[in-house]
């Protein structure tokens, strides 16, 4: 019978240090989000308000945050195969 290769401990550790480290970016972009000024006030960031009615759609914040996201990652990823 044959079995599957098993992660060795190598493997589980860099994949915990690795959330590790994703949690603490995100820890320190949560505690400094109110100190960026520019950050959800884009042009291109729809504001509508009407009355009691208040909408606010973040287009070109949620865009430019999923290209540096996208970009970390990938950085992430080039380290993490070699």
């Amino acid at each position: 019978m044959r079995f599957r290769k098993s992660l060795s401990m190598d493997h589980v550790g860099k994949a915990i240090i690795l959330v590790g480290a994703v949690l603490v970016v995100v820890g320190i972009a949560v505690t400094f989000w109110d100190r960026i000024p520019w950050l959800g006030k884009l042009p291109g960031d729809i504001h509508y308000r009407r009355g009691n009615f208040h909408a606010y759609f973040p287009i070109v914040t949620s865009v430019l945050l999923s290209v540096l996201l996208s970009l970390v990652f990938w950085i992430i990823a080039r380290f993490v195969r070699h």
